[in-house]
C-alpha cells in the first residue's frame, strides 16, 4: 500500500486530501499545512492522520513512499526538490513550477533519482476530454483544423501567480494532448486591472501555433461575469464542443463540414456546406480528480509513466513563459524553444 504525505490542505488541498483518503489503494499518513486552523480541521475530519507545521520535518519520516504537493505555486519547486531528493516520488499540482529552468531541475532530479514526478493536469484524466481524444485518434472528425477555448469566471484573484500561469495550465495540458504535438510559437496579450502595481494580469488571450499549421486560442480571466469552461474542436469532418459546465451533456458531435463540389458550377457553388446530426455521447460520470489520484497511486507501485509526468509539466511551463514573454511585449509572438 502506497503511504502519502500532503503538503497543503487549503482549499484544493483539502479535495486531494479526501480523494486520497478515501482510496483503498493508499494511505493518507500525515499532512502538512503552515497554517494551524488548517492543522486542527484535518485532526478533526482525519484522526488518523498525523499533522506537521514544517514540509521537513514530515518527509523525513521514512514511512511514506509519496508526497502530494498543494502549495501555493511559488514553493512547488523547493518542495518538490526536497521531497525527491529524500527518496520519495512526487505528485505536484499545476503549474509545476514558475520558470523553465526549475521545471528542468526537477524532471533531471527525478529522472536522476528514478523517482516518479507526476503533474495535476486535471484535465486529461477528464472523461469527456478522452472521449474526445479517441474521436480524434479514430480519425472521427478529420483532419483537425483548429481548437478554442475559454476559461472564464468572477472568482478568487491570486496576488502570487497571474490569470494566464493560474487557469491557463488546464487548457494548454488539454491541446497538448489532444493534438500530441508542441506548438512551435505563441501569441500572448493581458491586462492588469485590480492589481495594477503588481502587474498581475487579470485576464489573457493567447493563441498557439503549430507547425503543421494548427491553431489553438486559449481565453483565460478570473474578472468576467460568465463562468465558463468550453472548448472548441474543428475538424475537416465534424466539429466537437466540450462543456464542462454541463451536468452531464458535456460533450456535442456536430457532423457539420465544407467540401469541395465537384460539379459546381459558378465559384459561389464550389465550396459546399454539409450538415448532419448532432450527437451527444454517454460520458462516464467518474470524478476526474478521483481518477488522476489513482493514476498517480498506480504508477508509483507499477513504476509506469505518468500521463501527466514531469516532461509534460515541462512543456506547459515553457508555453506559459513564452506567453508571458509575449505578454510583456505586447504581443510579440515568442518561439517556443
Amino acid at each position: 500500500m502506497v503511504t502519502i504525505g500532503l503538503a497543503g490542505a487549503g482549499a484544493w488541498g483539502k479535495q486531494l486530501l479526501r480523494n486520497f483518503a478515501n482510496l483503498p489503494e493508499c494511505r493518507v499518513q500525515s499532512v502538512c499545512d503552515i497554517s494551524e486552523k488548517v492543522r486542527t480541521s484535518v485532526s478533526r475530519s482525519y484522526p488518523n492522520v498525523v499533522t506537521y507545521a514544517r514540509f521537513e520535518e514530515m518527509i523525513s519520516n521514512s514511512e511514506l513512499n509519496a508526497v502530494v504537493i498543494a502549495t501555493t505555486p511559488d514553493t512547488h519547486f523547493s518542495l518538490a526538490l526536497k521531497a525527491l531528493e529524500s527518496g520519495k516520488d512526487v505528485f505536484v499540482e499545476k503549474p509545476l513550477v514558475l520558470t523553465v529552468s526549475d521545471a528542468e531541475r526537477l524532471v533531471d532530479a527525478a529522472n536522476r533519482l528514478e523517482r516518479i514526478l507526476m503533474v495535476g493536469h486535471i484535465m486529461v484524466y477528464h472523461p469527456a476530454v478522452l472521449k474526445l481524444k479517441s474521436l480524434i485518434d479514430s480519425g472521427e472528425l478529420g483532419e483537425v483544423y483548429y481548437l478554442y477555448g475559454a476559461r472564464l469566471n468572477l472568482g478568487k484573484v491570486r496576488d502570487i501567480e497571474n490569470a494566464l500561469w493560474s487557469f491557463a495550465p488546464h487548457d494548454i495540458s488539454i491541446v497538448l494532448y489532444l493534438v500530441g504535438k508542441e506548438p512551435v510559437s505563441v501569441t500572448s496579450v493581458g491586462n492588469a486591472y485590480l492589481q495594477k502595481a503588481k502587474g498581475i494580469e487579470d485576464v489573457s488571450f493567447m493563441t498557439l501555433q503549430f507547425e503543421d499549421g494548427k491553431m489553438a486560442h486559449i481565453h483565460v480571466s478570473w474578472l468576467d461575469p460568465n463562468k465558463e469552461r468550453k472548448l472548441t474542436v474543428v475538424g475537416s469532418k465534424k466539429m466537437v464542443i466540450f462543456d464542462d459546465t454541463e451536468a452531464a451533456e458535456k460533450l456535442r458531435i456536430y457532423d457539420k463540414s465544407v467540401y469541395v463540389n465537384a460539379d459546381y458550377q459558378t465559384y459561389g457553388e464550389y465550396l459546399a456546406l454539409r450538415t448532419g446530426d448532432i450527437v451527444i455521447p454517454k460520458i462516464d460520470s467518474s470524478e476526474p480528480l478521483r481518477s488522476e489520484c489513482l493514476h498517480f497511486i498506480d504508477a508509483v507501485e507499477k513504476r509506469t509513466k505518468p500521463r501527466s509526468d514531469g516532461y509534460e509539466g515541462l512543456k506547459v511551463v515553457k508555453i506559459l513563459a513564452a506567453a508571458q514573454k509575449s505578454m510583456e511585449n505586447g504581443g510579440i509572438p515568442e518561439r517556443i524553444q
